[in-house]
């Protein structure tokens, strides 16, 4: 095999559609697969092989990486490609999954002799389509140099968690970090829904604050795609960050940890999903605060 592993993305979603597109400008062999094939239909102006199940896209694949909704439908969709499968194939784990999930697909991998890395990324849209993610990996010491190429070609950064892929150490820390995130995703959206209630210029607020301790990048980031009505393409979608935050208070329930917060952003992020936003940016929370979308 050369330095350059042949790899197979399952999902091609907003991120796994760009981090395959990041392989490919590796210079990596790149096949992919979707359950809606038209939405990887545009990969192949990557010069990316679009087919039509699992198993053919991982048929000769030297590495497996998986962006699928969560633990469930990646468990599927793996059973689906387990016909072309084979010992040794390496499988990069970069669907949020969530701590109880990780365990049933380590498994599957230990049954089919693959090396399993939990390996979920940290980022949105915009790193994941310059190859500037962050990449939390745990997995075992042997299988390294096949799969750290695909590590280099996604993320400027691989944070290695620990050795076990299956004790879900990279999804737990995803976590944590997700957690923030939506935190301060649903804390921008109702900071700009109660100027606009109260009638305050949100440019006040940032005056206020500006580089100040209370000012953040990400914060300016979220509301900017808010007050600019550029909340698609999505970097990262309302119905997703529902589902994350969801794993995230399931999580905290089984350690015995009440996330109040987490609790809130799900029902936010609901809301804003049953108003029609689920496709859009997460920031798109913002509308959960009206009954009615309020005047621009």
């Amino acid at each position: 095999m050369s330095d350059k592993p042949t790899v197979t993305v399952l999902g091609t979603g907003i991120m796994g559609a760009a981090m395959a597109r990041s392989l490919a400008r590796a210079g990596h062999t790149v096949r992919a697969w979707n359950r809606t094939r038209a939405k990887a239909e545009p990969l192949t102006a990557d010069g990316i092989e679009v087919v039509d199940t699992p198993a053919e896209a991982v048929q000769g694949a030297d590495v497996v990486l998986t962006m699928l909704y969560d633990g469930p439908a990646t468990l599927e969709v793996m059973r689906e490609a387990a016909p072309a499968l084979r010992p040794g194939m390496v499988w990069m784990q970069s669907t949020t999954a969530g701590v109880d999930s990780i365990g049933d697909l380590a498994a599957f991998a230990d049954e089919q002799g693959l090396v399993f890395y939990d390996a979920p990324v940290l980022g949105t849209r915009q790193p994941a389509e310059t190859g500037q993610l962050t990449v939390l990996a745990a997995g075992p010491e042997a299988g390294r140099e096949k799969v750290t190429p695909v590590f280099d070609a996604v993320g400027a950064r691989t944070v290695w968690t620990g050795e076990d892929g299956g004790a879900g150490s990279a999804s737990r820390l995803k976590l944590v970090a997700n957690s923030w995130v939506l935190a301060v995703t649903a804390a921008t959206g109702e900071v700009l829904a109660l100027a606009e209630g109260l009638g305050v210029d949100p440019q006040g607020f940032f005056e206020l604050i500006d580089e100040g301790p209370l000012d953040m990048g990400y914060l300016r980031a979220k509301a900017g795609l808010i007050l600019d009505g550029a909340l698609t393409p999505a970097q990262f979608a309302v119905g997703t960050a529902e589902k994350d935050a969801r794993l995230i208070v399931a999580a905290g329930e089984r350690h015995g940890v009440r996330l109040d917060v987490a609790e809130a952003a799900a029902e936010r992020f609901a809301r804003a999903a049953a108003q029609g936003h689920a496709a859009e940016d997460m920031a798109a929370a913002y509308f959960a605060s009206f009954e009615e979308t309020p005047a621009s």
